[in-house]
This record gives C-alpha cells, sequence and structure tokens, in this order.
C-alpha cells in the first residue's frame, strides 16, 4: 500500500468530525444542555425556561442577584434553589462569540445577535395578541421550549 495514502487515513476521518462540531456549534441548537428541573419548575412557571446559552454568564449572574425585582416582579426564591439554580445558570451560560456580550438590561430581546436574527420582523407582528411581544419566543419558535431555535421550525401566528 502506498505509504502516503495510509498517512491520510486519520485526517480522512477527522476531517468531516470537525466540520460536523464546527457546523453545530454555530446552529440554532440549544438543546444540548441537560435541563435542570428547579429552574424548569421556578422559572418556566412565569415564562419559558430560556436556554442558560442565550446570554452571558455576568448577566444570570446579576438576574438570579436581582430576582427581588425581576423585571418588575418579585421572584424570590430560597438560598438554596439560588445557589443551584446559577450554579447551572453559570455553568452553561452562552460562551459563543454572539452569545459572549452582555446585552442591555441583560434582556435577551437586546441582545445584538437577537436584534440581529429579528431584523425582519415588523413591529406590528411583535404587537400581535397571538405572539405576545419578543420575550416570548414559544409563540413562533414551536421547539424554543427543547432550545431549538431553527429556522426551519418557526412559525410566525396570526
Amino acid at each position: 500500500m502506498n505509504p502516503f495514502r495510509l498517512s491520510m487515513f486519520p485526517l480522512i476521518l477527522v476531517l468531516p468530525l470537525s466540520l460536523t462540531q464546527t457546523a453545530l456549534a454555530d446552529d440554532d441548537r440549544m438543546s444540548t444542555v441537560a435541563p435542570l428541573p428547579r429552574y424548569q419548575q421556578e422559572c418556566g412557571s412565569c415564562h419559558l425556561a430560556y436556554p442558560p446559552g442565550l446570554l452571558p454568564a455576568v448577566s444570570w449572574q446579576r438576574i438570579m442577584q436581582g430576582l427581588d425585582r425581576h423585571y418588575g416582579v418579585d421572584a424570590t426564591l430560597e438560598p438554596t434553589e439560588i445557589r443551584e439554580i446559577s450554579r447551572w445558570l453559570q455553568v452553561n451560560a452562552g460562551t459563543r462569540r454572539k452569545m459572549a456580550e452582555a446585552p442591555p438590561e441583560d434582556r435577551i430581546s437586546r441582545a445584538a445577535w437577537f436584534v440581529r436574527e429579528h431584523r425582519e420582523i415588523r413591529e406590528a407582528v411583535w404587537q400581535r395578541k397571538s405572539v405576545g411581544g419578543r420575550s416570548q419566543c414559544q409563540a413562533c419558535h414551536r421547539g424554543a421550549e427543547r432550545g431549538d431555535f431553527e429556522e426551519d421550525n418557526i412559525r410566525i401566528p396570526r
């Protein structure tokens, strides 16, 4: 067998794997993070339990430290719940370049990447009762609860 061909064999196996990992790193699925039941229960009782990768660690830290004034609502939790949820959010926070910058007021809907991704949505669409505003991801993203924000799974309600 040709020694050159044999030396290329590992490269042929590794190259497709690295391309797949790059593609997965850039897609819109956040479902690779195992859900934390306490987070789902506590935070998901009032709104979508947003995937932690949508905000950087610094934003989650400020949010968890300000639960007594959580966007106009007192969302105070027990100290043990705060520690458990905070630790999980910090470990799973967004680190990709587009998620690493803290948005104004730590609002996902004000992040530069969010604004860019939704730039084609007219203001009237956000105002629809069936949509409920920018923070209601699940209104259009059918897989939002699972962390799936793929364009193929979007359905904008009338």
